[in-house]
């Protein structure tokens, strides 16, 4: 464990992640060179620096850096690798931004590394089952966990998407992630649940999770929808990767009317205005 481990973070994630006023916006910026969303267009430190200060002023909430691809078919890459690739870059925004820095991680290290270097938050794809020592970490800096379902690994998690009762199971898993979090001392307040759409689902599928977006959130944790730019979006609407703006708000707003508490989101100035709307409609009696 690194020796500032204990170093009390400055942003009060409980307070963010319970808030229901307003829908969180996490901007995603993935340091990678294949990338499904924006094809290493981040890669380099400078572009992905200018990019988390864009984002910040377009209304985000969260920054979500990520250096290993998780798109379908993707290859694992080394330790080394994604800490060369992500620290330069945490380290760099990380005291510059007035809004908490996410690590999107399932390695330990990784994660322990940049809650060290002011990241608040890690954004964990394999739900505490990737490292048996990711739990631990994330208590041990009382920093927030994101806690997502999949089914397989990215390289072939898509081969088989057919469930008995996909709602229920990916309920179920979700409620055991967090117990796992809380009895390793993760604060049950820093815990946020996603079903993970796009990661073992089909088309039909991913709108199911979408719509029961109520029934994960009867958990008692808030839920985080990722939609933005994916696959499914593209094969109902026709769009390329670049132009699924428009489909991809439509899912976030959806996400927000059917009582998501957070979205995922590349676009971020266009997203934020449309949840913002959507979150009223949601609060009127």
């Amino acid at each position: 464990m690194s020796s500032s481990a204990q170093a009390k973070n400055r942003f009060d994630v409980a307070d963010l992640f319970q808030r229901r006023e307003k829908t969180i916006v996490m901007g995603v910026i993935n340091v990678t060179p294949d990338s499904f969303s924006d094809g290493g267009q981040f890669f380099s430190l400078e572009k992905a620096i200018e990019q988390a200060l864009r984002l910040e002023t377009y209304g985000a909430d969260i920054i979500d850096i990520g250096g290993e691809s998780s798109r379908p078919g993707s290859e694992p890459v080394s330790l080394d690798e994604e800490m060369r690739r992500v620290m330069p870059v945490i380290e760099r925004i990380a005291p510059e931004l007035q809004i908490p820095v996410s690590i999107d991680t399932s390695k330990a290290q990784v994660a322990d590394a940049a809650l060290g270097a002011g990241c608040a938050i890690v954004n964990d794809i394999t739900a505490l089952t990737g490292d048996p020592r990711m739990a631990e970490v994330i208590a041990a800096h009382d920093a927030g966990a994101i806690l997502m379902h999949k089914r397989g690994t990215p390289k072939e998690m898509q081969n088989n998407t057919t469930y008995d009762d996909m709602v229920s199971e990916v309920r179920d898993y979700l409620a055991a992630a967090a117990a796992r979090a809380r009895e390793a001392g993760v604060a049950s307040d820093k815990i946020m649940i996603d079903p993970g759409i796009g990661f073992g689902k089909s088309i039909e599928g991913n709108l199911q999770l979408v719509k029961s977006t109520s029934e994960f959130a009867a958990l008692g944790y808030p839920v985080l929808i990722g939609a933005s730019r994916k696959a499914f979006i593209g094969r109902i609407t026709g769009a390329e990767v670049g132009f699924r703006v428009t489909g991809s708000i439509a899912v976030a707003v959806a996400a927000v009317l059917y009582g998501a508490a957070a979205v995922r989101v590349h676009d971020v100035a266009e997203t934020r205005q449309a949840v913002d709307m959507a979150t009223r409609f949601r609060m009127v009696e």
